[in-house]
């Protein structure tokens, strides 16, 4: 940027002056409200009042508890959601229902309606321009069409309420069309569910004679097949063969267990014979009558024989007659026990030869009702068959009769309902004069003034220069140290007071440095910058011919141009990394090396500079021998970065021409940096070697008067 821009871009804003020149223009543009106000309020006074009629629906459920179809509950109810109330919106506006109304209210004899020449405004649009003429159709369209402008139909946020709107000249008929259009809309969801209702009948008695036939055919294949396998019924819709076997089983447990019990009392009885113990403890010979009796004679003697033994001795005669007589009562007591143990053994005999039979029954059994099972399986499935068919039927012959015991009373409530009918307005909604006037004229009056200040801006009036800018290079205009100042009167003092000004010529160069300008285009950091933002360069090829301390006005240059808002990158090809140094916390990073060498991606070489938005590929920590095998790539490289990047900044180093040379490409600027470039001869060679590889336009930038910014806190300054 060149001082001579620095001068002219060094003004401010005058508030004083810019308002003082509102305040002289003050009357012409309250005149210019005023005449806009009155225009408005002419063009409000003229219009036609319309006025607007609403009314009001809510969709909901009309079916009663008394009259809802068997088998629906209240949540079986259709409640229609957001998006289902909104197309009843768009079914309200539907052509059907508005051609109705119009055709019901003859509304294509009211000029309002059949295109007619319109309101005043409409006409003033017309002439204006702001608004086509009406183009010639047929009436009902233009009909429909207006129908249209005039009716509003929306539904009222988080709820089930629509709302009809109607506007009109005429009152009367603005409420009048509005309740006919909700009128119509419930009579259209009316037929819709009577035509719905119709087609549902008109289905379902085909079907239901359909199925009739088949329920027929499903239960006479039930019976044939029943009677064919000869599953018979038993108790509990049990197959006979079944409920045999479950007697049986029953039948046969029961005889083991008499068998069982027969044995078991037969060898307790044996063993008590066996061993000559008392047969009278045993309850099969307890159980026996002669048993009994014997016991009862054997009581009576043994008391007997005790009585006499008080009085006689053990071998008297009676006594003695007396025992006897219970040797034989004991005898015969045996007897019947062995008796006992025969009947015993006989019944253990009998419940053996049943349980032999039961079992060969049983047997038998399982094989029929593994039979009958495997034919009750297709049995089975001919009954669901049945059933299914059945139930369908029935179903169907529900629907059928709800259906069209509706039809026949007409009974099929809408699920809408209006609660609130249009009446008929007393007020116009549009125009209101007073609001358009007054918001016309503060209207008028902000636009008028806004003007104003933007008059007085772009003038230049309202502009004054900043204190301490900066004087074109040229020459610097130094006032004399006559001061100025009013005189007693207050008037400003006369031409010839004014403060004369003296002309300071310009600097001039010296002969040595004219010679370096003749062969360099030289610049500093902030010109260079700038050359690169506003020349529209895309790549800058930095060359340092005295070494890695003159690398610096690549990193200052390409800091500056990311500081103006572009995208930029810099690219260290030193061989020491010195353009690395400064934005990066060490030379440890992936770069250029490792990309050449396929180590590493192009997002795994771009760093972040540590103080700028500048983005920088660092040399790298790849081997340079083998990075350099691949050296052809690195124009590819440069080409995608420029494209990735608005700026590339390269910095070379100690290059040589020829290498520079193959670098080069559209939009490319040349720079060669130096720390002391009043060395005349060393900037003459750097000059040549430029030219004769082809470049005829080096610029030199010297990096003097810049210094790197602070490291941040806790860092270390590069």
């Amino acid at each position: 940027m060149n001082s001579g821009q620095i001068a002219a871009g060094d003004v401010d804003v005058d508030l004083a002056r810019l308002f003082a020149g509102f305040r002289r223009k003050w009357p012409r543009i309250l005149l210019a409200a005023l005449i806009i106000t009155g225009l408005v309020f002419a063009v409000a006074f003229m219009a036609t009042p319309q006025y607007r009629a609403e009314t009001r629906l809510l969709i909901e459920t009309r079916e009663s508890i008394y009259t809802r179809p068997q088998g629906m509950n209240d949540g079986d109810r259709p409640i229609l959601d957001g998006e289902g109330v909104t197309s009843q919106v768009e079914l309200i506006g539907s052509t059907e229902i508005l051609s109705q109304v119009a055709t019901q209210l003859d509304l294509g004899r009211r000029a309002e309606f059949s295109g007619g020449r319109g309101s005043i405004v409409d006409r003033l649009m017309v002439l204006a321009g702001l608004k086509s003429a009406p183009p010639e159709a047929p009436v009902e369209e233009r009909v429909l069409t207006a129908f249209r402008e005039h009716l509003s139909v929306y539904r009222v946020e988080n709820s089930r309420v629509i709302v009809i709107e109607f506007s009109s000249e005429d009152p009367g008929l603005a409420a009048q069309v509005a309740n006919a259009v909700a009128d119509a809309y419930v009579a259209v969801q009316s037929n819709a569910k009577l035509l719905s209702n119709t087609s549902a009948t008109d289905w379902l008695e085909p079907e239901i004679e359909d199925l009739r036939t088949r329920v027929k055919e499903a239960e006479a294949r039930v019976a044939e097949y029943r009677s064919k396998s000869d599953l018979l019924l038993g108790q509990n819709n049990t197959v006979l063969a079944t409920q045999q076997l479950s007697e049986i089983s029953s039948e046969l447990s029961r005889m083991r267990a008499n068998r069982s019990a027969a044995e078991a009392k037969a060898e307790a009885l044996r063993a008590a014979l066996r061993n000559g113990a008392a047969i009278e403890d045993q309850p099969e010979v307890l159980a026996s009558p002669l048993i009994q009796r014997l016991r009862e004679r054997q009581v009576e003697l043994q008391s007997q024989i005790a009585d006499l033994s008080t009085t006689l001795l053990g071998n008297h005669p009676r006594i003695r007659a007396l025992q006897s007589q219970l040797t034989d009562l004991n005898g015969q007591m045996r007897s019947e026990a062995g008796k006992v143990l025969s009947g015993l053994d006989a019944e253990a005999d009998t419940a053996r030869r049943r349980e032999a039979e039961l079992t060969g029954e049983l047997n038998q059994l399982k094989v029929a009702s593994g039979r009958a099972e495997e034919e009750q399986v297709e049995l089975r499935a001919l009954e669901r068959e049945a059933t299914a068919q059945r139930e369908l039927l029935e179903s169907y012959l529900t629907r059928y009769r709800e259906a069209a015991s509706r039809s026949d009373r007409s009974y099929l409530p809408a699920d809408v309902r209006i609660f609130s009918r249009a009446l008929t307005p007393s007020e116009p909604y549009f125009p209101k004069i007073v609001p358009i006037t007054a918001a016309a004229f503060v209207a008028s009056l902000l636009i008028m003034a806004i003007v104003t200040l933007l008059q007085e801006l772009f003038s230049g009036r309202a502009m004054r220069p900043v204190a301490g800018a900066m004087a074109p290079v040229q020459s610097v205009a130094m006032p004399r140290p006559e001061p100025a100042f009013a005189d007693e009167t207050g008037n400003e003092p006369p031409a010839a007071a004014a403060p004369s000004y003296q002309a300071v010529p310009a600097y001039q160069p010296s002969e040595p440095e004219m010679t370096r300008e003749a062969r360099f285009g030289e610049m500093d950091i902030e010109e260079a910058s700038e050359k690169l933002v506003s020349g529209g360069a895309t790549r800058a090829l930095f060359i340092s011919p005295e070494g890695d301390e003159a690398a610096a006005a690549s990193v200052l240059v390409a800091r500056d141009v990311a500081d103006s808002g572009l995208r930029v990158l810099l690219l260290d090809l030193t061989a020491s990394g010195a353009a690395s140094l400064p934005m990066l916390e060490s030379v440890a990073y992936t770069g250029i090396t490792n990309l050449l060498a396929s180590e590493a991606q192009f997002a795994d070489i771009i760093h972040a500079d540590l103080f700028s938005d500048c983005h920088i590929i660092p040399v790298g920590t790849a081997d340079p021998a083998l990075a350099m095998r691949a050296a052809d790539r690195l124009p590819i490289i440069m080409e995608s970065l420029t494209a990735a990047y608005d700026v590339l900044v390269v910095e070379c180093g100690p290059a040589d021409a020829a290498a520079i040379r193959r670098l080069l490409a559209a939009d490319t600027e040349v720079m060669v940096s130096m720390i002391d470039p009043q060395e005349g001869e060393f900037a003459a060679e750097t000059a040549e070697q430029l030219r004769d590889a082809g470049i005829q336009a080096p610029i030199l930038v010297t990096p003097a008067g810049k210094s790197f910014p602070p490291a941040p806190p806790g860092r270390d300054a590069a």
